[in-house]
């Protein structure tokens, strides 16, 4: 295989890519009616034709298979699904930042870009949706997403914004806040590749965008409110005079109605006496724009008059314009007079100043600390034991990393600019500690040596969530990256498993190549072994719950566990009183117990003590939990102690993560705590290791308890054993994969069954067609492009109701169940397969459909 420069992983590679060459299909039908004609000829004139001539046949058509196989290894031949090529016009639509769906006019999808899968409900089963079924049920959204439907039906552009409360896939944690999605339709233009007209359909979330709207009108509206009614009144007049704005503080001392005020209906003559409106609109004659303060008197509606003095700023333009003019009016006739009225003042902006939930500080030039409020020393971690903040350097409370940026701007501050950007710093005190520094200039006083304000907002709580965030995503997208591999690799090991069953019918023990076939199956039974740890990692794994009382399990597994420990380890089990049942895949359960237990032997190589245990912990007793993410309720508690090394925060971080591990190479694949992580979070658990460094660490389950339901009764399915493997009935088999479905075929005709193929859900609509409908059964795989299993099913129950149904698949049987709507007429049959196991399982659904026909 070659590589190309896109190959380094950072390319976002799109969800669904399908374009076929009718072409290539036809070559290859051509190809297939040539050897069948071969084949009926030889076996109509095999008499007749030497045998020298069938050899040589043979030899031809064994001499093309080599070369073919030397051309693909060579890269002179590719398969048909890498004729897809990453184009320029390809990168662009796989780089968008929005969701952006390719599909014909009928809503038949050929290419979907990879943002599109971060919508909730836009991938089902691997699958994506279209844009019409991934708003279907929001009915806030469907009369757009028919006006959208009707306008990809005539090939016109639409562009519609949907308002969604809760958002696409109903998000319960913020179940009443409104997402904003805005969906567009437009047709392609015709290219060489297509001959229908296509339409492309993006989805962008842009509810970050309303909320920045809507909280910038919000933040602008508070700040009209806190201008109209401050202490202060404010006007605004244009070059002329016009007045363009009054605050509702200004408009009552003149004694105006701010309802009938409009904007340049009074003018600067008219609210300032005198001569006073020119001195007001004269402006510097240099442009520069200063303050000037300015004592005059304004005049009432009334004509009376009351002294103002006014913060006033105006400019001329560069072409000498008068522009705009700013003037803050502060009243002066109800100006405090007496020291216990500026007392008064004094408190209350001292007790506003400690209130704050910020932590305020005042520092002179050199960042030094000259005053705080309150809750400085809280955030801060600033006791005051040892010595007094005063004179402290800032500088010094905060982590190495940041000094430089906040030296910086202190600088700036104290040259008084006007953008200075917040300072994001971890505290110097023991703790995860951060804060958010604004800094900003102070204004200089006579004998004061404050010139730089400083607030400082905590963010620790926020950089915890931040970090869990990250984590809970991390972990999702690996196990969604894990689950994915190990469903390729299924359908891989079951095209090796089932033709090294085929070929172990051509060799018996006595053969020279039974050795070499049995190591092939065996080893890709172990890779299957590997692809169900993924599974159960991403929690795709099918499981058999069923109640269970943990002590009882543990008991059992007590004389393995003490063997597989050794000697100089030694095992104590402790059990809780009357503890809780639960509901749980017994196999799954030990192999957690197990795995544990193994971990913590390696643990310790010097030997030394594990203890299991269980217990119940009740709702009361979760609340007092610190553990992240863990809901409060009635568990079941398991515990495996060791006194072994122990682990590091740093490596507890990452032992959940597939294929990390701390043993030598050779020694572990990693996958044994990612399994275990996987098996308690499919049974909605939780998992959490607590550890010491050479004291030893303690892995805690919390498995929810099953509270039975009255006259609750366990069923056992014991399958009859299945002799006669033979049968004559028609199957209909239906798979994406042409090895496994060219095993399975070859397997079931094997057998006598009559068999009919097809690559994919149109084609087996097709083939049934054909047919008139008269097949037996249906095999299908359940993840396929363009139409997959669960909605082929629904296709196929409008005429066949009965046809009995086999899903084969790679993820877990309880998905495949939740796409079908456990339709419980559906066997289920996990992918990798035996030669043994799909001929077991067909001849078991055949024999139930005899069953019910006799009854």
């Amino acid at each position: 295989m070659t590589s190309t420069p896109l190959g380094d992983g950072n390319y976002p590679e799109p969800l669904l890519a399908s374009s076929r060459s009718n072409a290539g299909v036809w070559r290859v039908a051509a190809l297939g009616l040539v050897l069948v004609v071969a084949a009926v000829v030889f076996s109509v004139f095999g008499e007749q034709i030497p045998g020298d001539w069938v050899i040589a046949f043979v030899g031809v058509l064994a001499v093309v298979g080599v070369f073919c196989l030397f051309g693909l290894a060579a890269g002179l031949f590719r398969f048909g699904s890498t004729e897809e090529r990453r184009t320029v016009s390809r990168a662009v639509v796989d780089s968008l930042p929005y969701g952006a769906v390719v599909a014909d006019r009928d809503g038949k999808i050929s290419y979907v870009n990879g943002h599109y899968g971060s919508f909730a409900g836009g991938v089902s089963n691997g699958v994506p949706l279209g844009v019409p079924r991934l708003f279907a049920g929001q009915s806030e959204a469907s009369e757009a997403i028919y006006r959208l439907s009707r306008a990809a039906k005539d090939g016109r552009g639409a562009v519609e914004d949907i308002r969604l409360v809760g958002g696409l896939g109903g998000s319960q944690a913020e179940s009443n806040r409104a997402f904003w999605y805005r969906v567009a339709v437009r047709p392609l233009p015709e290219t060489d590749e297509v001959r229908k007209p296509l339409i492309m359909w993006s989805v962008e979330d842009i509810t970050r965008d309303r909320d920045n709207n809507e909280s910038a009108f919000r933040d602008l509206q508070r700040a009209i409110d806190y201008l109209d009614h401050s202490p202060a009144g404010f006007f605004s007049a244009d070059a002329h005079g016009a007045i363009q704005y009054l605050n509702s503080t200004l408009t009552d001392w003149l004694g105006y109605d701010l309802a009938e005020f409009n904007s340049g209906h009074l003018s600067m003559a008219d609210i300032v006496r005198g001569d006073g409106a020119t001195l007001l609109m004269r402006g510097r004659s240099d442009g520069e724009i200063r303050t000037e303060i300015i004592d005059i008197d304004l005049v009432r509606r009334n004509g009376t008059s009351f002294p103002v003095r006014l913060l006033h700023r105006a400019a001329r333009m560069a072409d000498g314009e008068l522009g705009e003019t700013r003037t803050l009016v502060l009243d002066r006739s109800s100006a405090p007079d007496n020291e216990e009225e500026l007392r008064a003042a004094e408190v209350r902006f001292s007790r506003f100043f400690n209130d704050t939930p910020f932590a305020i500080a005042t520092l002179d030039g050199a960042g030094r600390i000259i005053r705080t409020n309150a809750p400085f020393g809280r955030i801060f971690k600033w006791s005051g034991e040892e010595k007094s903040l005063e004179l402290q350097p800032l500088a010094e409370l905060i982590g190495e990393g940041s000094r430089e940026k906040f030296a910086k701007a202190i600088e700036d501050a104290a040259a008084h600019q006007s953008e200075i950007d917040p300072v994001d710093a971890l505290l110097t005190a023991e703790g995860d500690h951060a804060v958010r520094l604004y800094v900003s200039g102070s204004e200089m006083s006579a004998g004061s040596p404050e010139q730089v304000n400083v607030y400082a907002l905590d963010m620790t709580d926020q950089r915890k969530l931040e970090a869990q965030f990250a984590q809970s995503q991390k972990m999702q997208a690996v196990g969604q990256l894990a689950g994915g591999v190990a469903h390729d690799f299924n359908n891989l090991l079951t095209a090796i498993i089932g033709f090294s069953d085929l070929l172990l019918l051509k060799h018996k023990p006595g053969d020279p190549s039974f050795s070499e076939l049995m190591q092939i199956k065996q080893n890709a039974n172990r890779a299957a072994g590997l692809t169900r740890q993924l599974l159960a990692f991403s929690r795709r794994q099918t499981l058999r719950p069923q109640v269970l009382e943990l002590p009882l399990i543990v008991d059992d597994l007590t004389v393995l566990l003490k063997r597989m420990i050794g000697e100089k380890n030694t095992l104590q089990v402790e059990h809780g009183r009357n503890v809780w049942p639960v509901r749980a895949d017994v196999v799954q359960l030990e192999q957690v117990i197990i795995n544990l237990v193994v971990n913590a032997r390696d643990a310790m190589p010097d030997g030394g003590s594990i203890t299991l245990r269980t217990g119940n912990v009740t709702h009361d007793e979760a609340e007092k939990l610190t553990f992240k993410g863990m809901v409060p309720a009635d568990y079941v508690l398991i515990e495996v102690q060791d006194t072994g090394t122990g682990m590091s925060a740093e490596i507890i971080e990452k032992i959940f993560e597939p294929f990390f591990t701390t043993k030598e190479l050779g020694k572990g694949t990693g996958l044994g705590l990612s399994t275990v992580y996987g098996i308690v979070k499919q049974t909605e658990g939780f998992i959490y290791p607590v550890s010491v460094v050479g004291v030893g660490t303690t892995f805690k389950i919390y498995l929810p308890r099953h509270i039975p339901v009255e006259a609750e009764a366990v069923k056992a399915a014991v399958a009859a054993p299945v002799r006669d493997l033979t049968g004559h009935e028609r199957i209909l088999l239906v798979d994406d994969e042409e090895s496994v479905r060219a095993f399975s075929a070859q397997a079931l005709r094997a057998t006598g069954y009559e068999v009919f193929e097809a690559d994919g859900g149109e084609e087996a609509l097709e083939v049934l067609e054909d047919q008139d409908f008269k097949i037996d059964l249906m095999i299908s795989d359940v993840a396929m492009p363009e139409m997959d299993g669960p909605t082929l099913l629904k296709h196929v129950r409008e005429t066949m109701p009965n046809l009995k149904v086999i899903f084969v698949s790679g993820y877990a049987e309880e998905s495949v169940r939740r796409d079908i709507e456990d339709d419980q007429s559906v066997e289920f049959l996990p992918k990798p397969y035996s030669l043994d196991q799909i001929n077991t399982k067909v001849k078991e659904v055949l024999q139930k459909i005899g069953r019910g026909d006799e009854a």
